[in-house]
């Protein structure tokens, strides 16, 4: 069809090489545009997470580089181009094919990862499984873009014959070259290792409750090499991953996220704990932080000048129960200091017979 139409036309070589070329980019564009313009019109109603929002976010840059230069691999044979030009352009566009569906690949396991995200969602009450996943798929996501974006530079030196050879003499030569680059890279490989064994056993996940080097915190991302534990006061934490295989560290969501809290009262030995405990017991029933499982009031300590009361409550979760002991010593504190004032910590000194005070004038 193309051989009649350059008949027809009578064109130099020249020209309809040009009109070839423009034709086959401007053509692939077309395309693109159309199937965006019919995707968007799908998901125009889609007011949360779209799947066809997530295609033409993630595709359509890479789509507008690959489809055009598809197309010009297309009509390249009907190009009226010398031996010599005609090799350097079809290396041309043999290699941008390679890199543009590279990208494409790349764009598509962030397509996959948008969906998955949505899936698992991070929000809910109860996110130990979407937790779990959330880790898992970080992990693959880094390690098959990094995959695709090594198998795609080998594609590329592989289509040229003289780094064939040369890759050929580098594998011959390896030798000490080999046993130093092993040495040197030990560590990054046990950090990948490492990232890889966290990924799949899971000691810690994303957006889990961590005390690691005296600091609390959640972990916020977690990549081949490092782990970002974002601190309650907005600080970040680095840390290099195998930290996790090696040292100990607190794990306050491993299996659930629900925990135990306490609140510790000081009072006078003359406080009234059957009414305090009363009064505990009031502050939450009808409170929404407690999850109703655990609620204890009990003197744990005696000293030669206060009492110790610990209050331990249960909550869904770390921050649920950081709220809930911060309110019920708000609570306990004003209750006592309205009702039993005589009950709060006091010291107090006895005088002997025959003993005088120390301050005032003495008769």
């Amino acid at each position: 069809m193309l051989e009649n139409l350059q008949r027809d036309l009578r064109l130099p070589p020249v020209l309809w090489n040009i009109l070839l070329g423009c034709a086959a980019l401007i053509s692939g564009l077309i395309i693109k545009y159309l199937v965006a313009l019919i995707l968007k019109y799908t998901s125009r109603k889609a007011t949360d997470y779209s799947f066809v929002r997530s295609v033409l976010k993630r595709l359509g840059r890479p789509i507008s580089y690959f489809l055009p230069v598809l197309v010009l691999d297309i009509v390249l044979p009907f190009m009226e181009l010398n031996r010599k030009p005609m090799a350097v352009l079809t290396k041309v566009v043999e290699i941008s094919l390679i890199v543009s569906f590279g990208f494409t690949l790349t764009a598509l396991v962030k397509v996959f990862e948008d969906y998955l995200t949505h899936l698992y969602d991070l929000k809910k009450e109860d996110n130990l499984l979407e937790r779990k996943m959330r880790t898992q798929l970080q992990f693959v996501r880094k390690l098959a873009i990094s995959t695709i974006m090594i198998l795609t530079l080998c594609a590329v030196l592989l289509s040229f014959d003289n780094l064939r050879k040369i890759g050929a003499g580098l594998l011959t030569g390896v030798g000490v070259g080999g046993i130093i680059v092993g040495f040197a890279a030990q560590r990054s490989l046990s950090n990948f290792l490492a990232g890889m064994q966290i990924a799949f056993t899971q000691p810690i996940r994303i957006d889990d409750v961590l005390v690691v080097e005296g600091e609390w915190g959640r972990v916020e991302e977690i990549t081949l090499t490092y782990v970002v534990v974002g601190i309650w006061d907005q600080r970040k934490l680095i840390l290099p991953i195998n930290y996790f295989i090696e040292k100990p560290f607190q794990n306050w969501t491993r299996t659930g996220s629900a925990i135990l809290g306490t609140a510790f009262l000081y009072l006078d030995y003359n406080a009234p704990i059957d009414i305090l405990r009363a009064e505990f017991e009031r502050l939450l029933k009808d409170q929404p932080l407690w999850d109703k499982r655990v609620q204890v009031m009990q003197v744990t300590n005696i000293t030669e000048q206060t009492v110790e009361v610990r209050m331990l409550v249960s909550a869904n979760s770390s921050g649920r129960a950081f709220d809930l002991r911060c309110y019920l010593r708000e609570k306990m504190l004003a209750f006592i200091q309205e009702h039993h004032a005589y009950c709060l910590p006091k010291k107090r000194t006895i005088l002997e017979d025959g003993e005088r005070p120390l301050i005032g004038d003495q008769e």
